[in-house]
């Protein structure tokens, strides 16, 4: 029997999910039970959901599921609710691409303006997954959480969600699990940048190592990740004569990560692709660290420019290379930057802040189900 006074999230790829959303789930899971009696569960389906105090779905593909026995709140961790291929990106103008859900203009932008694969099976499959999900989103009225505004921008001026049905709640993270201190100057001496993410083309590895050669020879990028686009971000590298600048660490995580963190003066978030969030805006604040990223999606939202971070635009080699040069020349500034980021973090983007938040959601959710239904 299950208790009514559980809350489940539905994540049924969270085994094997990468990235920023495992991050997310994996911690906010750890932070509730105590709070909300949650539970995480694969398939909604292998369970009576009128017994549900409320169902949180994080994977899109759950959506299908929904039958209307219990209160459901969505939250939009990426694309996939409003976009074929996922990305909201056009590699072959790259540029954001903000039109609508449609089997036109979405069989255009993966044949035309490469945003995903020119297969016609695959494109078929894609558009018909969004849009069964996105369909699923509007029949059920379900309460969906947007990560950020330029999420909730594509749910309802792009393709037609009520406003009421949107609310923008933006991410938190754990505290790291080892100490961390603002800048020193004997670090900041040391001359090292860092970049940490997948190495595939839309995360901007390749801009930020065309900027490497117009910075003083002496500045160091250390790159935390692994990614398909390895051999040709490696060979790039080569080209470029960098290979005495550059240490990659492969994927990492527990205190190689936080090492990596500590030996920076500033961490580089080159994203090109409208980024839904960018937990790594967070992690960098969090550390003490000030953060170099694009003003890309919605990573601007969570960015006071100057003053937590610095932002430039996408794929401007002449604007990041000044931005890494500005901190790199100055100590003063680099550590007043990372430490009002961490202040910006412990005031905004705690876990246990977001949680705080999530709850009045779910409350939310809980209420309005009832009044829909006639029941208490």
């Amino acid at each position: 029997m299950i208790l009514q006074n559980k809350i489940y999230h539905c994540s049924a790829n969270i085994a094997i999910a990468g990235g920023g959303v495992k991050t997310y789930v994996n911690g906010l899971y750890a932070s509730m039970p105590d709070t909300f009696g949650a539970d995480i569960i694969a398939n909604p389906l292998d369970y009576d959901q009128s017994h549900f105090k409320l169902l949180h779905i994080h994977e899109t593909s759950a959506l299908e599921q929904v039958n209307n026995q219990c209160p459901v709140v969505f939250t939009a961790h990426n694309h996939d609710a409003y976009c074929a291929s996922g990305t909201k990106y056009l590699s072959a103008s790259k540029s954001s691409c903000d039109r609508a859900l449609s089997i036109w203009e979405c069989t255009w932008g993966h044949l035309v303006d490469g945003c995903g694969s020119r297969r016609p099976d695959r494109i078929i499959k894609n558009w018909q997954r969004a849009s069964k999900e996105f369909k699923a989103l509007k029949k059920f009225g379900v309460l969906t959480i947007a990560n950020s505004d330029y999420v909730r921008s594509q749910l309802i001026t792009t393709n037609g969600l009520p406003e009421s049905q949107v609310i923008t709640l933006r991410c938190g993270i754990a505290n790291p699990t080892s100490d961390h201190f603002p800048l020193e100057k004997s670090v900041h001496e040391q001359k090292r940048i860092f970049f940490a993410g997948r190495i595939v083309p839309d995360k901007g590895l390749d801009w930020l190592l065309r900027t490497m050669p117009m910075l003083d020879p002496h500045i160091q990028l250390d790159i935390a990740g692994e990614g398909w686009a390895m051999p040709q971000v490696r060979q790039l590298a080569e080209d470029l004569q960098l290979r005495d600048r550059l240490t990659w660490h492969g994927w990492c995580q527990g205190e190689k990560l936080e090492n990596l963190y500590r030996q920076c003066f500033a961490v580089i978030f080159p994203s090109v692709w409208p980024e839904p969030a960018g937990l790594v805006t967070l992690e960098a604040y969090a550390r003490f660290r000030p953060i170099i990223a694009s003003a890309a999606g919605g990573i601007p939202e969570h960015i006071q420019d100057g003053k937590t971070g610095i932002l430039v635009e996408p794929n401007n080699v002449q604007q990041l290379a000044a931005a890494i040069a500005d901190l790199a020349d100055d100590f003063d500034k680099s550590r007043r930057i990372g430490i009002a980021g961490n202040e910006l973090f412990h005031e905004e983007f705690t876990l246990e802040i977001h949680a705080q938040r999530l709850s009045k959601i779910y409350d939310l959710a809980i209420a309005k189900f009832h009044q829909k239904n006639g029941s208490t």
